[in-house]
């Protein structure tokens, strides 16, 4: 069974981007980047299928410049068997990159299709849904758990009241959620050896894709500040401050 697990390049999730007031816009030019940690739940998942032998090719998919070539040895380091990056130089939105990832599904034909339920940064969280449709197959969304059986995919998902399963006819596209696994540490020799493989490139304009935007975020701004927590010793000093700020009387 193939997998195929898309991978963005997105900001480092510890990198706090700042706006530009000239804009209105996060400025992300200069801002490092790193394998969407979603993603990298996704590529886990994966890779644990194929130690237990239910799947047996992983192909790392990512969409961007030439940096995206980092994420993708990331995943050649993590366990990825092929990789191929889908060259542009634009910022394809969710329906963009749906449609892309589309194209290289028909061409693989792979069972399993993982995405992470959203990717840090725009947190849109509509990718995984638009390429379940364009398909015409099923979707688990925020996975935190699944078992693989054949034919068929179970699929635990967290809702508000527990837990939900389940069941997917393969293919499949399943978008993880944090709870699904933890990825693991990857030792410095996988890192040395993923940059001696082969990056496959396939151009966006030779997938005849049209990645014209969509939508146009407007503006941008900074959260509101919050005032600081206070602890207090007990009920009566709790009362008299609610007080003293009007919210009791």
């Amino acid at each position: 069974m193939k997998a195929l697990v898309a991978i963005k390049h997105a900001v480092d999730y510890n990198v706090k981007p700042n706006i530009d007031p000239a804009t209105g816009q996060v400025d992300i030019a200069q801002v490092k980047k790193a394998v969407n940690p979603f993603d990298e739940i996704s590529l886990e998942e994966a890779v644990r299928l194929k130690e237990q032998g239910k799947v047996n090719e992983i192909i790392a998919v990512s969409i961007g410049g030439d940096d995206a070539k980092d994420s993708l040895r990331h995943a050649y380091a993590m366990g990825a068997d092929r990789a191929l990056l889908i060259a542009t130089s634009a910022s394809p939105q969710p329906l963009a990159v749906a449609t892309l990832l589309k194209a290289i599904v028909e061409r693989e034909q792979p069972q399993l299709i993982f995405l992470g339920k959203q990717a840090v940064g725009e947190d849109y969280g509509q990718t995984g849904q638009i390429l379940s449709a364009l398909l015409g197959v099923g979707i688990g969304t925020f996975a935190s758990g699944l078992q693989l059986e054949a034919g068929h995919v179970d699929v635990i998902r967290e809702i508000e009241k527990g837990t939900q399963t389940i069941r997917l006819t393969l293919p499949a596209v399943i978008t993880t959620d944090l709870r699904l696994n933890e990825p693991r540490f990857i030792k410095l020799p996988n890192l040395m050896m993923a940059k001696k493989k082969i990056i496959e490139i396939i151009s966006a304009h030779e997938l005849g894709v049209d990645l014209a935007p969509r939508f146009t975020v407007l503006t941008a701004s900074e959260p509101a500040n919050k005032p600081g927590a206070v602890q207090v010793s007990n009920v009566q000093e709790l009362v008299e401050k609610l007080r003293r700020a009007e919210v009791l009387i």
